[in-house]
């Protein structure tokens, strides 16, 4: 038992606690970036077949960089071995990822009234 009544390494347990987030969020922003580039990649494939220029593309490209910062810090909050450090870089890693989700949200609602 630890200090907090769970068991070491079962949910509740305040160490596995402290790095579960950061490996949501590590595993979520890498594959948001993958998204993004396939995205940017279908823009280009309209932009050229339809003479369509669209500024969804660069947001999208400025919205793989916020999930790939997210990533990073996700990762360096796993390798941290400081508890207060730890903490400042998951926050960091969740407001951005939550930050690269809203912005994606906004460029769908600009594909959406672009389209029509």
């Amino acid at each position: 038992m630890n200090d907090d009544g769970g068991q070491e390494g079962q949910p509740g347990s305040g160490r596995m606690e402290e790095g579960w987030l950061s490996v949501h969020i590590f595993a979520a922003s890498a594959s948001m970036v993958g998204v993004c580039l396939a995205v940017i990649g279908l823009f280009q494939i309209v932009a050229r077949l339809g003479n369509v220029e669209s500024l969804g593309d660069d947001l999208l490209a400025f919205d793989a960089l916020l999930f790939l910062t997210a990533c990073v810090f996700a990762y360096l909050a796993l390798r941290s071995r400081y508890r207060g450090q730890r903490r400042r870089l998951e926050r960091s890693a969740d407001a951005l990822f939550l930050l690269g989700l809203g912005l994606m949200a906004f460029v769908c609602l600009l594909i959406t009234y672009a389209i029509r």
